[in-house]
């Protein structure tokens, strides 16, 4: 346990932080799950629906510093070639 007060008071801010950062990255992870289900089962309309949500969640992650700007990108590019797909078989 924190023996200084300033060390105590860090120790209460990560916390706080490490909690944020959880369910940050806990409702990007099942926004992300929810598009990949429905490219699997509803048409290409409501996937793109949910591909804009998940896309503003990956975003908002990477602003407020909990995954990096460059991954949510990436991971934003690949879930828009998985759409794409979809759509030129369909």
């Amino acid at each position: 346990m924190a023996q200084h007060k300033s060390a105590a008071k860090r120790a209460r801010q990560a916390e706080k932080r490490r909690v944020r950062n959880r369910d940050i990255k806990t409702r990007m992870r099942t926004l992300v799950k929810v598009f990949q289900q429905a490219l699997a089962t509803d048409g290409a309309e409501a996937a793109e629906k949910k591909l804009r949500i998940a896309e503003r969640e990956l975003r908002r992650a990477a602003s407020k510093g909990v995954i990096p700007k460059q991954r949510a990108s990436r991971s934003v590019s690949r879930l828009a070639k998985q759409l794409q797909r979809l759509r030129s078989s369909a």
